[in-house]
């Protein structure tokens, strides 16, 4: 069966655009809850601000309300089982952080095997469509050479494809076809 059909359009728009995938987590111990998100966007400036469209449903949202706190982890193509744990797509016997190495944080859990991460503050939730867009400032961040990240494309995760060899850099972050 071809459940696209079956979404609706803005649905099946949102679908076509590629995302990074981030796992976000928030709380401590028990009451620690996280969930896969890939609509995010970073907003730069002074503070810097990351924003995320969850539903209203999300226990995640709970927590963050609760702590005003939240870890955003950006994930490599070797995280995709973490992404599907988080996302609930695979059983995970006590919950998604069952077994996982993570630290605990002042925002909450941090995945030790994941290495860009983002610890934010609560600054706002409001509605957006059917979901709540979550928008916090960035407290802390840690980059490493994310080298090959997964991505989510009409409903699937994925590995970045390299740029076809016909494409070259003319500039940092930018890229014409040769010709």
């Amino acid at each position: 069966m071809d459940t696209e059909a079956h979404n609706s359009p803005a649905r099946r728009l949102r679908g076509r655009l590629t995302s990074g995938v981030t796992v976000w987590t928030s709380g401590h111990g028990r009451s620690a809850e996280g969930l896969s998100i890939g609509s995010v966007i970073i907003a730069e400036g002074e503070p810097a601000h990351v924003l995320g469209l969850l539903g209203d449903l999300a226990d995640l949202l709970d927590r963050i309300r609760e702590t005003e706190r939240f870890v955003v982890h950006v994930l490599g193509e070797q995280h995709r089982s973490l992404a599907e744990r988080f996302a609930g797509q695979v059983p995970v016997p006590g919950g998604p952080f069952q077994d996982l190495d993570t630290a605990d944080s002042e925002h909450g859990p941090v995945v030790t095997d994941v290495g860009t991460r983002a610890a934010c503050r609560l600054v706002d939730v409001s509605e957006r469509g059917y979901g709540l867009l979550v928008d916090g400032t960035i407290e802390e961040l840690v980059l490493d050479d994310l080298e090959a990240p997964l991505v989510h494309f009409r409903g699937q995760y994925r590995k970045l494809a390299a740029p076809h060899r016909s494409w070259s850099a003319r500039a940092p972050d930018t890229a014409l076809p040769d010709g």
